[in-house]
């Protein structure tokens, strides 16, 4: 970051993993690198370009509009770099630290790689604790099936556990992707003309985790254009709102914790006791129904309504604020997430009433 106080700091001392680089003829080439990012990351990168470091990661995201070796050349201190999988055992969020303070005279920088929660700082859109909450609490619910998963391969030997696995990690990358989603905003969305909304809705209800609920889909669905990666994060969180709050028996029940905090350890236990205890099923042991339509009457666009409670008109505004919850289900960042990508591609979006008394969300398409 600007001013930061890497530049100042001997590169051999800093406590985190650490590059040196020079941008020559444009390209940013590493010149030096610390004793922490030698023992860390399993890239032998003194001499060689930037880019060869990120290639060594199966994931590399960036805060910013530009691929992330021209926001090093730039030495764009307000850009940041996701970097997962690959070279060493962690992840890493990556901050890019002119070597002269920041004062526009350098010709090289700084790369130091942190922990994930770096990210905080590099995020002004979203509030400091909604996006501590997702690295708290939402990375730690895929963790722990990864976790009870590896344990039971362990004493079975069944190889869908390991797809379990798989399926874990994935899902804690989409959680960082999101909050990269909410960080970044409109830089996100590379729209692709005939994108099939009925492909997107199913695409997006078998990504999630959706206990008993059931899915109707009511009506042809109409194409258009859009970012089909945006379109079905926006229906994977709508999906995901409607399954885990739109229980009958969610206004009163108080919400809790998730599975693994009340001894709950195994993986069907877990996805089980997490989807009661948010409400995917009722008292009668009967699942939310979802269902999407066209919205017709001359609007192009669609709905994703449920029968669950719905949402009182007085908080309809506030649902879509990041942070938002009720009685600590969930971290909030799901809605928030809805519209961010709705405004993104010029769509509308408007929450009311579903004929069955849930919550309706309408979409339509500009």
């Amino acid at each position: 970051m600007t001013g930061d106080s890497t530049a100042a700091i001997p590169l051999a001392a800093h406590p985190d993993p650490v590059l040196a680089y020079e941008v020559r003829d444009g390209d940013p080439v590493v010149t030096a690198t610390n004793p922490a990012f030698d023992d860390a990351v399993a890239v032998d990168a003194e001499g060689r370009p930037v880019g060869a470091v990120f290639d060594a990661f199966d994931t590399v995201e960036t805060t910013g509009c530009e691929p992330p070796a021209v926001h090093v050349a730039r030495i764009d201190s307000d850009a940041g770099i996701y970097l997962d999988g690959g070279a060493g055992a962690r992840s890493y969020f990556v901050r890019i630290v002119d070597a002269d303070g920041g004062d526009g005279t350098a010709a090289g920088g700084f790369l130091v790689f942190g922990d994930v929660t770096g990210l905080l700082a590099m995020v002004d859109t979203v509030g400091v604790g909604e996006v501590a909450s997702v690295l708290s609490h939402d990375l730690r619910n895929p963790l722990d099936v990864a976790k009870a998963h590896l344990r039971a391969a362990e004493e079975t030997g069944a190889d869908e556990h390991f797809a379990a696995v798989a399926d874990a990690h994935d899902r804690m990358n989409q959680i960082i992707r999101d909050v990269l989603t909410l960080a970044r905003g409109e830089a996100v969305v590379d729209p692709t003309d005939g994108v099939a909304i009925q492909t997107a809705v199913e695409d997006a209800w078998q990504s999630v985790e959706t206990a008993d609920a059931e899915l109707r889909v009511a009506d042809d669905l109409p194409t258009t254009t859009a970012d089909p990666d945006r379109l079905r994060r926006l229906l994977e969180n709508l999906f995901r709102n409607a399954v885990e709050h739109g229980s009958t028996d969610n206004r009163t029940a108080p919400q809790s914790d998730d599975a693994v905090e009340h001894g709950s350890t195994s993986p069907d236990s877990q996805a089980r006791q997490d989807a009661v205890e948010h409400g995917s099923t009722d008292a009668d042991g009967a699942g939310v129904t979802v269902t999407v339509g066209a919205l017709g009457d001359g609007d192009d666009g669609f709905y994703v309504a449920d029968d669950g409670p719905g949402i009182p008109p007085g908080e309809r505004d506030a649902v879509f604020d990041p942070g938002y919850t009720v009685e600590g289900g969930g971290t909030g960042l799901g809605l928030s997430i809805v519209q961010r990508v709705a405004s993104a591609h010029d769509w509308s979006l408007a929450l009311t009433d579903s004929d069955d008394g849930g919550a309706r969300f309408e979409i339509r398409l500009q």
